[in-house]
């Protein structure tokens, strides 16, 4: 039973003796820093059913907790808040009684199962910082669910077929000379996207030359020369042309053999893969089931729509008249293939940026009216874009900040920060390379991850990878500090500490310790890495306070010194357990 579970009866009890009525449940709060006290009980809500002034409610129950319960050893009452002093003894038996904090926090993985997108690139460019958010998010969210007790599958849909990719096909074609990744030493993704961009500066100046010679700016776009070349290959695609499908294979292999490269630099990983040359045509039985059903409904062209206006939208067209699929279709079709290749799932996480809000609302609001039940648990992962101090990233242009350069940036700054510290000359050149990757990627990922998703937010490398404030590397480098005192602190025996006096510092140390389940469940329930990345910066900030203020390995008797490094050590593994959630790892030594 939890301390708030044992404290709700107690208080039931207390007011039922005291005041004839019990409330049906008791409001906790932290305690607020200027007051003494541990947890805070709210009487307001009790007024309910027990008449009379909450002062003097709080305070009958504080002098019964105070005389009758072995947490409470003293209390406050603040106008309508009750504030509890709990007992060392309460601290010291949560601390024993959870023993070896490696695994504290997570729970074993159950049978209800998850399955979470995230990445979902266009194979006519490169990866970059915005999809690094998506990865971020997405890979962190399915770690979460995972230590939340969820089976969780991720998986991304890679946007392998269209004009985008006929672009770069077309490209190559007229400019590429027969290059591929090994002729140019380029990775696959990077020769393509180098490709895409020299169609879209062909492209603009047509379009330049054909609005010259009077054409509109819309039809310009509309007749320019290579579109209509990359329109007709797109065609052929379709249509199963040879010597197009293979191409299109071809370039579409350097691309995914360039992704994989990138995704294993950022130490993330999928279970499974669905390709849009795969889906495109999925969704239409599941339409013509849903119009015999009375789910959509036909208009005089032969077109098929679903009429969502009673749900505050719109209609929504999910067939053409010419009967070829619209981007609902696929959706609609893949979420329920993917039901179907794992018959465990009971819902789905999109990580997609917020410009498809309105999307996803349709999208799921269309499986429910289908009648799947896991539809109830479908969620959009919503997040803002990722700007830079320099602005915006524009793709076509070649502007965007490629995800491989970002991570040597990452790493080039930390080295370049490490190497002013100077704590590192006695490692090996391989052993600094590690470290420097580690720092940089655990700056890059913390710096995204502690942001609301929702939020847009302005990425700024340098300040990323200062050692101090809240920051990966601070986090990492607390982590590391840990380390050093428990290597000096080899050979401590497990002293019996019942009984101990603990330092306020200990006490407030042991408090955030206790807060880590909770934070995991209600990050998994929001699907918010942000909490757990902040909730780490406070326990973090918390441990230095400790350290600053009490002697750990000089301390007076070897009772206080065996508790000090095992608390220690506890929160060392809290920190990596919190990181590995955020898909960030920890240096023994930096």
């Amino acid at each position: 039973m939890s301390l708030q579970q044992k404290l709700t009866e107690q208080i039931k009890a207390i007011t039922l003796e005291h005041f004839g009525a019990s409330p049906e449940t008791v409001e906790f709060q932290a305690t607020r820093k200027e007051f003494e006290g541990d947890i805070t009980v709210v009487v307001f809500p009790m007024l309910k059913v027990i008449k009379g002034n909450p002062v003097v409610i709080g305070e009958t129950i504080g002098n019964h907790l105070k005389e009758h319960s072995d947490e409470v050893v003293n209390f406050n009452v603040v106008k309508g808040f009750l504030n509890l002093v709990l007992s060392d003894k309460y601290f010291l038996e949560f601390f024993k009684g959870v023993g070896d904090f490696s695994s504290f926090g997570t729970h074993p993985t159950g049978t209800d199962a998850m399955m979470v997108e995230y990445a979902s690139p266009n194979t006519n460019k490169p990866l970059h910082l915005g999809h690094m958010r998506n990865i971020l998010l997405g890979y962190s969210v399915a770690e979460i669910l995972k230590a939340a007790g969820k089976k969780v599958y991720k998986t991304q849909i890679i946007n392998d077929r269209g004009i985008h990719i006929c672009k770069s096909m077309l490209a190559w074609k007229r400019y590429g000379n027969g290059a591929t990744p090994e002729s140019t030493g380029l990775k696959g993704d990077k020769l393509v996207g180098n490709f895409y961009v020299e169609f879209d500066k062909v492209y603009k100046k047509e379009i330049e030359e054909l609005i010259n010679s009077g054409q509109s700016e819309e039809e310009a776009k509309a007749t320019a020369p290579s579109l209509v070349e990359a329109q007709e290959m797109l065609r052929k695609w379709e249509a199963g042309h040879t010597e197009t499908v293979e191409l299109w294979k071809m370039m579409n292999g350097w691309v995914y053999k360039g992704f994989e490269q990138t995704y294993s630099s950022m130490g993330v990983d999928f279970d499974s893969y669905y390709y849009e040359s795969d889906t495109y045509l999925l969704g239409k039985d599941n339409i013509k089931e849903g119009l015999e059903k009375g789910v959509f409904f036909k208009k005089e062209d032969g077109s098929v729509w679903c009429d969502l206006t009673d749900e505050g939208l719109d209609e929504k067209i999910v067939l053409r008249s010419d009967g070829t699929a619209v981007y609902m279709t696929q959706d609609i079709g893949t979420a329920i293939q993917r039901v179907k290749d794992h018959p465990d799932v009971n819902g789905m996480i999109y990580t997609v940026g917020n410009e498809q809000d309105y999307h996803f609302k349709v999208l799921f609001l269309i499986l429910k009216k289908l009648g799947y039940k896991w539809a109830e648990n479908l969620y959009h992962l919503s997040y803002g874009m990722v700007d830079l101090p320099s602005g915006k990233m524009k793709s076509r242009e070649g502007t965007v900040v490629d995800a491989d350069d970002l991570i040597a940036e990452m790493s080039n700054t930390a080295r370049e920060i490490s190497e002013e510290l100077g704590k590192i000359e006695d490692f090996s050149e391989e052993e600094k390379g590690k470290l420097y990757h580690t720092i940089g990627m655990g700056a890059l990922k913390y710096f995204i991850l502690k942001v609301d998703p929702r939020k847009g937010m302005l990425f700024d490398p340098k300040e990323s990878v200062d050692f101090q404030g809240n920051t990966g590397p601070f986090i990492q480098y607390t982590y590391a500090r840990i380390q050093s005192i428990l290597r000096k602190a080899q050979g401590q025996g497990e002293e019996d500490i019942s009984g101990i006096s603990l330092h306020p510092k200990e006490k407030e140390l042991l408090k955030q310790l206790q807060l880590f389940p909770e934070i995991v469940q209600g990050a998994a329930a929001n699907y918010s890495p942000a909490l757990v990345a902040n909730y780490i910066y406070d326990l973090v900030k918390e441990f230095n306070s400790f350290y600053q203020n009490v002697t750990i390995l000089g301390a007076e008797n070897t009772r206080e010194k065996d508790f000090r490094v095992r608390l220690s050590d506890a929160v060392a593994k809290v920190i990596k357990t919190g990181f590995g959630l955020l898909g960030i790892d920890v240096p023994d030594r930096m």
